[in-house]
């Protein structure tokens, strides 16, 4: 079969069933696992379809979303992936560690597993700053103005804070992980803090926390780009994500 045809077959298939394997379309074909993989590759790269481990899906559409739910509603919401995924990051904190905290349920169950007292915690979330010091840890709050639905400090005066800090790691929640949107929130005055802490944090260390609930989804806002991210998640993740970004499955053996 003539590799036009071939990749237009594989095309038909994958939009067909939504996502198929490598050895499904080897039997299918009948074509090496080689060339099965080689045509793979480049209808990813000509944005045809997504390569995925083991084989293809179809290409997904962003979801839009412009509601966003209280802390409240959050705090029950994937309770053991956030936990798996809080556990994982609070065990990169190391002694003298600068670490920015962001607000959020994910970020907040890291508290949970915080073990390093030698470290500085400088957050927005009100919440973790008074269970940070219930358990003795050197902790900072900014200053700024208290948004009651998410728990988090916000405005104008919260980035003038943030702005004199430098941090060794940062932790950050996201509401939205996209390949066109990077991670993205509702909430533009939030957006603003985050991206300052971002932008503050060093850049091989920031530390996106996202369950798989977050993937291709695109909120208002967009507060960080992939470069240099770290994203921590439970999830076998199928968005076709930039290679500047890393993806850390925290059910896996750390390399």
């Amino acid at each position: 079969m003539l590799t036009e045809k071939r990749q237009e077959e594989i095309v038909r298939l994958v939009y067909e069933r939504e996502s198929i394997t490598v050895a499904e379309l080897k039997e299918i074909l009948h074509s090496s696992e080689s060339t099965i993989r080689r045509d793979i590759i480049a209808l990813d790269q000509e944005g045809r379809l997504t390569k995925v481990f083991g084989g293809a899906i179809a290409l997904r559409t962003a979801q839009i979303v412009n509601k966003e739910l209280s802390m409240v509603q959050k705090k029950d919401l994937q309770i053991a992936e956030k936990q798996a995924i809080a556990r994982y990051a609070a065990s990169l904190i190391e002694r003298d560690d600068c670490v920015y905290l962001d607000a959020g349920t994910s970020t907040g169950w890291m508290i949970e597993y915080i073990r390093e007292a030698q470290a500085t915690y400088v957050t927005n979330a009100l919440s973790h700053a008074k269970r940070l010091a219930d358990k003795g840890f050197h902790v900072i709050l900014i200053g700024g103005e208290p948004k009651s639905s998410t728990d988090a400090i916000v405005g104008a005066e919260a980035v003038v804070n943030l702005q004199k800090y430098h941090f060794s790691k940062g932790f950050f929640g996201t509401n939205g992980v996209e390949q066109n949107g990077g991670f993205t929130t509702p909430d533009a005055r939030e957006a603003m803090v985050k991206q300052t802490a971002v932008k503050n944090t060093q850049l091989a260390n920031r530390y996106f926390l996202a369950t798989s609930s977050k993937f291709g989804k695109v909120y208002a806002v967009t507060f960080a780009g992939f470069e240099g991210g770290v994203i921590l998640t439970e999830a076998l993740v199928q968005e076709s994500l930039p290679k500047s970004v890393r993806v850390v499955n925290v059910n896996q053996p750390k390399q």
